[in-house]
């Protein structure tokens, strides 16, 4: 089993930046994709980054050049570096990790979550 658990949501203004966190417990060896997703009040929760146990990485369009997708594999931690973050940007932000060999923005294919952490953009 594998647990994952955020940390590093808060509330910034327009233009600030937040760095995410999730560190990852119990059988990760096999883990070959984590990636964060987020979900805005009265919206579907949506893929924002992905990184492979390899080093690749994908994002969402919205999100491409503001925010970047990191890890520190002994820490068994991966991170979500946030900048000029705007009001849309506003969500839950859930981790997410996959054994499976391929990675993807859509959450269906992701095996383990955590519970999310909150990121409030004022403008």
């Amino acid at each position: 089993q594998v647990q994952l658990v955020e940390s590093g949501g808060g509330s910034v203004q327009a233009g600030g930046s937040l760095r995410l966190s999730c560190a990852a417990s119990g059988y990760t060896g096999n883990m070959y994709c984590m990636g964060w997703f987020r979900q805005a009040p009265g919206k579907d929760r949506e893929g924002v980054a992905y990184i492979t146990s390899g080093g690749s990485t994908g994002y969402a369009i919205s999100v491409k050049g503001r925010f970047t997708i990191s890890k520190d594999n002994a820490k068994n931690t991966h991170y979500l570096q946030m900048n000029s973050l705007t009001p849309e940007d506003t969500g839950m932000y859930y981790c997410a990790g996959r054994s499976g060999n391929y990675c993807t923005l859509k959450e269906d294919v992701m095996d383990y979550w955590g519970k999310g952490t909150l990121v409030t953009i004022s403008s």
